[in-house]
Order: C-alpha cells, then sequence, then structure tokens
C-alpha cells in the first residue's frame, strides 16, 4: 500500500483490540475495513499515476480527485474516529480491571533504597543526600497548602543529561516515582510526594550552553534562573520578557506555563520555547525540534512537554527566544470605587487595542495589606482597587498611551491617576504590586496559613468572577484578597486560614474550588499559570 494511505488502514484494523469489541463494533469495523481498503487502492492508483506522468516528464495535467471521492473519504474518515472512540471506549469499560482501574504499583521502600544505591553507584555518593532537613525542603513548601504527608526517600543531584539518563533509567527498572526539583517556589503542591520516591534537584544544571544574539536565542539548563539570564545577557540588548516569580528556574518555568505580569503584551512561557531535550521515564533522550523560530514539519511536541509539570519526562535543555529591550518604559496607577469598576475599565481598555506591556489588579483589601505592612516604596496607598500598567515603547508612544489610558479610566469611574516621571517613580509605583504576595505572607496570624491560587476565564467574565468570589469569601468569614493579571483574565485570591480549625478549612476548601468550579462554569480553565499540582488535581479531574 502506498505510504500516506498506510496509516490511515492501519488505524482500522489494529488500533483496539478485537476481543474486547461489541458485536456491532466488530461489524462496523469491518465494514470500514474494508472500504478504506478499496478506497486506498483507488486513491493509491492515483497518487502512482501522478508519480509516472511526473517521472515520464510529460507534460500533462495530473488527473484531480473528484468531488464524490473525496466526500467519500471524508466520510470515511469521520468513521474512523467515531469507530476508535467507541472502540476505545468498550476497551476501557470490558478489560481486564488488573489493567485498568487498578492503582500503579510503586516500589517497597527497601526497593527504592536499593534503586539509590544503584544511582549512587553510577553517579557517585556525593551525588545523593540523605539529610532530613533537605529531604523535607525538597517536599514541603511554606507557600503551598497543597503538601503531601509522604516523603522522598532521598535527594539527587545530576549535573547533565547523561546523569539524569542514568536516574530515569534506574528508576524505571525498580519503579521509583521521579520527583523534577527546580526552585521550590511552586504553590501547588508540585514538589510534593505523595507516592515517596526520588526527589530530582536540578540545581547543578544552570549553565548557559549556548547564547546567539544575532538568531536572539539561547541554549539553557534548567536550573538557570529567568533575573540572572537577563543579567547576564543584558549588554546584548535582549531579554527574556517574562516575569514571573524572581525565584523561578526556567525548568520550572516551562513545566507550568508560567507567564506573569507581562503576559498582555508577551504571552506566556510557550511562546518562548523553541526546544526542549527531554529524558523519558525510561532514560530515552528525545529533542523535540531544531532551532528555527518557526516550523511545520510534524507534531507539536514543545507543546506536549510545555505545561505538564514533568509528569511527561525531565528537561535537561532548552532553547529559548529572546526579545528585544524596548526602548523606554513607564508605569501608571489609578483607583476605583470597587473591583468591578476597575475590571470593568479594563476590559475597555483591552478593547482599544492599547498596546500595553501589563495591566494588573488589587483590591482594597490587599491596598490594605500593604499598608499595614509599612507600605511599600516609602509610600502608603489609597484603600481602594487599583489598576496597575506598565507601558514600553519609544517615548513619544508611552505618552500618548499614557494619556489614552488616563482618559478611559476618567469614563469609567477612575480617582486619581499616578504616571511616572522618572525611574525611581517607576520603581515606586510598581513596588506595590512587586510585594503584594510578601506582604499578605507577611500579616498571617500564628498557626495561619495563606491559600494562594489562581484560575483564568474569558475577559468578558472576569469582572464578574471576582466579585463573586470576593462575595463568597465574605459570606463564609474567611480573610482574602484579590490580584490578577486583568489584562489576560487571569487573576489569584489568596485566602488566611487555620489549616487545625476544621469549620475554616472546611470553608477555604468551599471558597478555593467554588472558584475553580465557576471559572470552568465560564468557559475557562482551573490555572492561568500556578499550573495544577496536587492542589487542583480535584478540579482538574472534574
Amino acid at each position: 500500500m502506498h505510504r500516506p494511505l498506510l496509516p490511515i488502514f492501519l488505524a482500522s484494523k489494529l488500533a483496539v483490540p478485537a476481543k474486547v469489541l461489541t458485536v456491532p463494533s466488530l461489524l462496523l469495523r469491518g465494514s470500514l475495513t474494508g472500504s478504506l481498503h478499496v478506497k486506498s487502492s483507488i486513491l493509491q492508483r492515483r497518487f502512482v499515476s501522478n508519480s509516472v506522468h511526473l517521472s515520464e516528464g510529460k507534460i500533462v495535467s495530473p488527473p484531480s480527485f473528484s468531488r464524490s471521492t473525496v466526500l467519500l473519504c471524508s466520510l470515511a474518515s469521520a468513521a474512523v474516529t467515531l469507530c476508535l472512540g467507541y472502540g476505545y471506549n468498550s476497551y476501557l469499560s470490558q478489560a481486564d480491571p488488573k489493567i485498568f482501574g487498578s492503582p500503579i504499583k510503586y516500589a517497597e521502600p527497601a526497593v527504592m533504597l536499593q534503586a539509590v544505591q544503584d544511582i549512587a553507584n553510577e553517579l557517585g555518593d556525593e551525588s545523593i543526600t540523605y539529610d532530613e532537613d533537605e529531604i523535607l525542603r525538597h517536599c514541603y513548601s511554606e507557600w503551598s497548602t497543597s503538601n503531601s504527608e509522604n516523603r522522598p526517600i532521598a535527594v539527587v543531584y545530576p549535573k547533565d543529561t547523561d546523569d539524569v539518563v542514568k536516574i530515569a533509567k534506574i528508576c524505571s527498572k525498580y519503579k521509583v516515582p521521579m520527583i523534577p526539583f527546580g526552585a521550590g517556589s511552586s504553590v501547588e503542591g508540585h514538589i510534593s510526594t505523595p507516592c515517596s520516591g526520588l526527589s530530582i534537584d536540578f540545581v547543578k544544571m544552570d549553565k548557559i550552553v549556548q547564547f546567539h544574539p544575532d538568531d536572539m536565542d539561547i541554549v539553557v539548563q534548567p536550573a538557570v534562573n529567568w533575573v540572572n539570564l537577563n543579567e547576564q545577557i543584558k549588554d546584548s540588548g535582549l531579554f527574556l520578557p517574562l516575569d514571573p516569580s524572581p525565584t523561578a528556574h526556567i525548568g520550572g518555568m516551562v513545566s507550568t506555563n508560567c507567564s506573569g505580569t507581562n503576559a498582555m503584551r508577551y504571552g506566556t512561557m510557550k511562546d518562548w520555547v523553541i526546544n526542549l531535550t527531554v529524558v523519558l521515564a525510561d532514560g530515552t533522550v528525545i529533542k523535540t525540534r531544531r532551532r528555527p523560530r518557526k516550523t511545520s514539519a510534524g507534531y507539536n511536541l514543545n507543546s506536549l512537554f510545555v505545561g505538564a509539570e514533568g509528569t511527561l519526562g525531565l528537561i535537561t535543555e532548552i532553547t529559548l527566544k529572546l526579545a528585544v529591550v524596548p526602548e523606554a518604559t513607564s508605569v501608571a496607577v489609578v483607583t476605583f470605587p470597587s473591583v468591578v469598576d476597575a475590571a470593568t475599565a479594563a476590559s475597555k481598555i483591552i478593547r482599544t487595542g492599547i498596546p500595553l506591556a501589563a495591566m494588573e489588579i488589587m483590591d482594597e483589601v490587599q491596598m490594605q495589606v500593604i499598608n499595614k505592612n509599612g507600605g511599600t516604596g516609602g509610600r502608603l496607598w489609597e484603600e481602594r482597587p487599583t489598576l496597575f500598567f506598565k507601558f514600553s515603547g519609544t517615548e513619544q508612544a508611552i505618552k500618548d498611551q499614557i494619556q489614552r489610558i488616563q482618559t478611559i479610566a476618567k469614563q469609567w469611574k477612575g480617582g486619581k491617576f499616578q504616571f511616572a516621571q522618572t525611574e525611581a517613580d517607576k520603581v515606586v509605583l510598581w513596588s506595590a504590586r512587586k510585594e503584594a504576595l510578601w506582604a499578605m505572607l507577611a500579616q498571617r496570624l500564628p498557626g495561619t496559613e495563606i491559600w494562594s491560587t489562581d484560575c483564568a476565564v474569558p475577559l468578558s467574565r472576569l469582572a464578574e468572577i471576582i466579585d463573586i468570589s470576593k462575595e463568597e469569601s465574605g459570606k463564609l468569614g474567611l480573610f482574602s484578597s484579590v490580584l490578577g493579571h486583568v489584562g489576560d483574565g487571569n487573576f489569584h485570591q489568596a485566602v488566611m486560614y487555620n489549616p487545625k480549625d476544621p469549620a475554616e478549612t472546611a470553608a477555604v476548601n468551599k471558597c478555593v474550588h467554588d472558584m475553580l468550579d465557576r471559572a470552568l462554569e465560564m468557559e475557562g480553565t482551573s490555572s492561568g499559570e500556578h499550573g495544577i499540582g496536587l492542589g487542583k488535581k480535584v478540579s482538574d479531574e472534574n
């Protein structure tokens, strides 16, 4: 059979084991197989005929497909999809429960220790630690409320891709879970080890491998910190324009498809990844694509691994696009009577098409928290819902943008409008947004925790979900604040609670999961940038 037709033909024959198909499914598959075989023969003759015309060099128009042939092939393809879906569901429902529906069986602790010893034999004893403090640091985070009780059996520190391959092969052999660890700055329990296993800390893989300033790209290892990266390449006039937590490493940024305040202009991590080197669970090494900025040669493998949170493979090398540092930047802030007013104004601003670098929102509670913590930038703030803007471009373009924003804000109940006129002003005006999370953490009462989570919805629903979520947290008696990237429909809610108080714990669980469910009902997502981790696993499954 001609190669272009072979996958279609084989799909109908081999995709689903025949023994688990119902009789109607068998008849349907048999009918489709016969039909596809006939049509494949017809199409094969067409392809061969075209090839002959070309090989003989005749100036003859190649025969074209008739409308009926195209239609029949389209229907056949659709039927194949239906058959495969039906058969796969049948397979899952009728297959042996020992294979489907039973939990994965991981190695016992003694076997895990044997695996770790084998790794130490390969990499050296200095690459492994059993230190209790280090083990705790690699599975528990004060920034997260989604910590599991189980701990990793040990922590391993690979130095390069070859080390990771050896680790993966041994862990695969012994069925030991592998948990990649970067900066540990996740707030959704990504570093937790619910099944114990081995924590793989990439801290020693922190090198810039290659820098191509003329191509505006750079190859790095996963433990490179994005702030340090930008500092090292600043003389080139290039930078990585994302703006997550300043502690974040590139590997974790890829694994969660992070973004930050600059997402409105520069998008998310997926938009800046050119290719990845990935070690799969069995130790196989793959590279997702080559180095050009664009390609249409095959599957988009980057999209599988970016945002996969380490569940599909261990990322050991990343090639990133870089952007040109803008000629000028500025910052502005404006207050509003309510969060709904602020979010509505933000929506109107977006619709004007003004090319903002960032647009952030903080509610009145978050502004109060900032002031209770002593303010920022040497000043106190109005305790009202506030929009923060970043501008970038030429000096004249920024002046025009600021003037337009000021006009629109005034039309939508905007209060005092302040914009930076000096470099020092920029730092001061952005300081409240930059310090928001730290201020909330500093206000924790003894014995309390902060549950910080996020979701994203279509822009037109942002004001609604913020308003409903704030109202519910108030009714539940919870102290919470809202901040978010209103430029792309993503917002965060931070809720303070006492984990030892059953009533408060139940209330915060309801508050958070209602917010996530609400986002899904609005055609949104349970995470705009935090990722799923353990914290959002239930909502994501739903």
